[in-house]
């Protein structure tokens, strides 16, 4: 039997009382992409600082192989408008690759032809890709991705998916990829979480065929992202507390 990457089992995190995360089991695997979904405030922010291991959960267990290494890639980073500051030398803030690296995690995410252009002023999507070249510098076997596609039109999203996708063929690895969107995700993720608070549900996504909502975004010939249709047997009261239905 394969053991998992990382695995999370029965987490709990409470804050002054309140709780944040509740009984959360999680695991990972190697050429696994899991997307964590859910609202704002499910708490997807701390359960990916516990996978990180930046903080630790009131009780529950946190298990890591130990080859693993992690590559992680923010939200997004503010850069001083000021600061002249090129793709280059943001890479080499964090570490001091050498140039051979870097120049082999940007034809990674395919924009190799940026090293020197200065990071403000890059678009969206193509700082998306350089935050996740820097991942890629930790030659991980473990990509932990949190709202990749922040701040990126539609046809960039797909082609980061894309992206995505290919670098866990690639690499082998494991991605633990986390996401706002409570519908939308990328068709080929292996694995679907719906967090709030607690796992709502998780199992595989399924191809969207008669959303009309989403064939109306994306067209029904290019439809590339799935929608996961889960169906709850509970609710949430106001203080976030499971009520489940008869």
């Amino acid at each position: 039997m394969t053991v998992p990457l990382l695995q999370l089992t029965d987490i709990n995190v409470r804050y002054a009382n309140q709780s944040i995360l509740q009984n959360v089991s999680l695991a990972i695997s190697e050429h696994e992409i899991v997307t964590l979904i859910g609202p704002n405030g499910a708490g997807k922010t701390t359960l990916v600082r516990v996978v990180l291991g930046l903080l630790k959960a009131t009780s529950g267990t946190r298990q890591m192989r130990a080859d693993v290494t992690i590559g992680y890639m923010p939200q997004k980073v503010s850069v001083e408008p000021t600061l002249p500051l090129s793709v280059k030398h943001f890479l080499r803030l964090a570490r001091k690759d050498k140039e051979a690296d870097i120049s082999r995690v940007l034809q990674q995410v395919g924009i190799e032809r940026l090293v020197d252009q200065p990071v403000y002023g890059l678009s969206g999507g193509e700082m998306q890709r350089v935050l996740l070249a820097r991942a890629l510098l930790q030659k991980p076997n473990l990509l932990v991705l949190d709202e990749p596609v922040q701040g990126v039109d539609i046809t960039g999203q797909r082609e980061l998916y894309k992206l995505i996708t290919a670098l866990r063929t690639e690499l082998g690895c494991g991605v633990l990829m986390v996401s706002h969107d409570l519908h939308l995700v990328m068709a080929a993720t292996d694995q679907v979480v719906c967090l709030n608070k607690h796992v709502c549900c998780s199992g595989h996504p399924e191809h969207v065929t008669n959303d009309p909502a989403f064939i109306a975004l994306f067209g029904e010939q290019e439809s590339e992202f799935a929608v996961y249709a889960h169906h709850h047997d509970h609710t949430h009261s106001t203080n976030g507390a499971v009520i489940h239905n008869d």
